[in-house]
């Protein structure tokens, strides 16, 4: 059996022909020339759409410098709505064979329906339809699709079926046995180095929950994250939010619940093991590309631990110190459920709130580890710093301590000192898995403002609001001087992720201090990841006419349709470009069992490649093309907030 493609992200033609299969995928169509030889182009628009009162940008995309071209918006009916000049500056050189991006400014329109542009003059090109609609509808359905996605990630016998046609999988890990934690191989290699696993109790019941990604292991880390946000959206959509977050959002805490066993203060950190040992008598997940129904079945004596009865392994000793990044997620998780229950369900509410305290009273603040306990192996999910989760901890305990009837003091008083210490020595990222500071300093300060604004605590809200202001203004600096006016770094993983991790911070600092100045920045980032990029590609599946139908995910894989006219993993988002560094070698064979795609086998987006920058939408493609929790989970409370700050 050949090695596993499928990775963690983290682990460290000509032009017409590359046009041609970019039509295949949905992509913009350049017009045919007219008689005096217009410069052929491409044009790239936000192609969920945009709010009335939004600014509104297009971007053309043309292999040589143009002058005069103008516009004009054509409405569903083909007729003219809005007529303008491209802009006659261009923005930059995104590579060789696109030299030249000019934008155009359409903010004019404003009513209500389904648009395309069309350029004309010295240029040529028809943009894909997008649609002006309200804030609720346009994010609305971002968050409605996000959880379908997670939906379609349950594992266990309550799944949906969906599109997709779900079955009941995994349904051994109800009695799994617990090993101690495994060598792996040195250089952040998954391999593990021993012959066999080390038993070392149970059963523990951690059937159900979600897949992780495009693979079918489970995290703690990453499931209390994604539960967070579900929980954080709910909260923020209050009575708008559709009935399957909240739905969602318990269905991730149900498991938490089962990994965190309170009567022996025991955290299971995950299950199962990405790859097998280096002698090859077992095999990990990521050495099987197969439906997950198919695990429970599988005999094969090397498949023991990656399919059939998959390993859990605990995050510390029953009653020991628990890594504070994970400890503090974790109790975060659960003080959002009972902050969502306080009123309906009260004694659920009030054993969600002691869950909380538990976990977070574990956690090893005095001595970490080094490194911070994510997964194993580490480097699946390497994450640098942690007082960003014990803020988020201890800020979600002291709002349900608020709701719940309790004294908020101690938590505020350490969600503060977290706070500072992070605004001292942390400072750098913006709202992702590994940085939770935004929505841990916005919900400090609605606890500090319940409470009155108690004196003598390590951090202000000055200081919160400026810390807010500071990761929304990176962001925005660097979108000012970028071409598409992207504020994610798309040189880098999880550029997606940040990108939506944008929405969330500017929806909190806006609704913290009322400032409006930044609104142009988040929709632009919107129109980034919804096709108004160098792709012209929406990186969230089943927004708009042009989604990535390749995804390195075994379902969508097995399951879906390659080819656009079938079942789509809808609402996935996946890591988004790439430095082309990350492609050294190409991008390998298929694994066993992979179907092709695209079935072509041809790229039709390597003519975009630019600003060292790569995507592919490639079943192969881990590097690009894995959708996951926490990244889908960053776009349904970016959206969510963002459909909150609208009204």
């Amino acid at each position: 059996m050949a090695r596993p493609v499928l990775r963690h992200r983290k682990t460290a033609a000509s032009l017409a022909a590359v046009a041609m299969a970019g039509l295949a995928f949905g992509a913009a169509t350049a017009l045919s020339q007219p008689a005096q030889a217009a410069t052929a182009g491409l044009i790239r628009v936000d192609q969920t759409g945009f709010a009335p009162g939004e600014v509104k940008q297009a971007y053309l995309m043309t292999g040589a410098a143009v002058s005069g071209a103008t516009f004009t918006v054509l409405d569903s009916h083909g007729a003219s709505v809005l007529t303008g000049k491209v802009g006659g500056t261009s923005l930059g050189k995104w590579n060789a064979a696109y030299p030249d991006v000019y934008p155009i400014a359409f903010s004019a329109l404003k009513t209500p329906g389904t648009y395309r542009i069309k350029v004309s003059g010295s240029a040529a090109a028809t943009s894909p339809s997008f649609k002006i609609t309200s804030a609720d509808a346009l994010y609305g359905k971002l968050v409605a699709d996000g959880v379908t996605f997670f939906q379609a990630q349950r594992d266990g016998s309550d799944v949906i079926a969906g599109s997709l046609k779900r079955q009941a999988s995994h349904l051994h890990d109800s009695a799994a046995s617990l090993y101690a934690w495994p060598e792996f191989a040195p250089d952040d290699s998954d391999i593990i180095t021993t012959a066999d696993l080390t038993r070392t109790g149970g059963p523990v019941d951690v059937s159900g929950g979600w897949f992780d990604a495009g693979d079918y292991l489970k995290f703690t880390n990453n499931e209390a994250f994604g539960a967070i946000t579900l929980f954080a959206a709910q909260r923020a959509l209050g009575s708008a939010a559709p009935a399957s977050l909240a739905a969602e959002a318990h269905y991730g805490e149900t498991w938490l619940d089962k990994a965190w066993d309170g009567k022996t203060k025991s955290l299971v950190l995950q299950v199962g093991i990405g790859s097998g040992n280096a002698a090859g008598t077992f095999f990990g997940d990521h050495d099987l590309w197969r439906l997950p129904q198919q695990d429970d079945g599988d005999t094969a004596s090397t498949d023991r631990y990656a399919a059939a009865h998959r390993p859990a392994f605990l995050a510390a000793a029953p009653g020991g110190r628990i890594s504070p990044n994970l400890a503090g997620r974790v109790a975060a998780a659960f003080a959002l459920a009972a902050q969502v229950d306080a009123t309906a369900k009260p004694a659920r509410a009030a054993a969600e709130y002691q869950a909380a305290a538990s976990v977070y009273a574990l956690a090893d603040t005095r001595t970490p580890p080094n490194p911070l306990t994510t997964a194993l192996p580490n480097a699946y999910y390497p994450e640098p710093i942690w007082h960003d989760a014990m803020e988020l901890g201890a800020a979600e305990l002291a709002l349900a301590a608020q709701q719940l009837g309790h004294s908020p003091t101690a938590y505020l008083a350490q969600a503060a000192t977290y706070a500072k210490d992070y605004i001292a020595s942390d400072t750098g990222d913006t709202f992702n898995l590994y940085d939770n500071s935004a929505l841990a300093h916005a919900d400090l300060l609605k606890a500090l403002a319940a409470a009155g604004h108690p004196a003598g605590l390590a951090v202000t809200p000055a200081a919160l609001t400026a810390d807010l202001k500071r990761q929304v203004q990176a962001a925005a600096t660097k979108a000012k001087a970028d071409i598409f006016h992207a504020g994610g770094d798309s040189t880098n993983f999880d550029v997606n992720a940040h990108t939506f991790g944008f929405l969330t911070v500017q929806a909190l600092y806006k609704q913290a201090g009322g400032d409006t100045s930044f609104d142009a920045f988040a929709t632009e980032q919107r129109n980034w990841l919804m096709g108004a990029n160098a792709w012209g590609v929406s990186f969230m599946v089943g927004e708009g006419s042009t989604f990535p139908h390749c995804m390195q995910h075994q379902v969508a894989n097995l399951s879906g349709s390659l080819d656009g006219t079938g079942p789509i993993a809808t609402g996935a988002v996946m890591n988004g470009p790439n430095n082309p560094s990350n492609f050294t070698g190409g991008l390998g064979d298929l694994q066993d069992g992979m179907k092709k795609c695209p079935p072509s086998g041809a790229d039709p987006y390597a003519a975009f490649t630019g600003h060292t920058s790569r995507f592919a939408d490639d079943v192969r493609s881990w590097q690009t093309d894995e959708p996951a929790l926490d990244m889908t989970g960053s776009a349904v409370l970016g959206a969510a907030l963002q459909e909150a700050i609208a009204g």
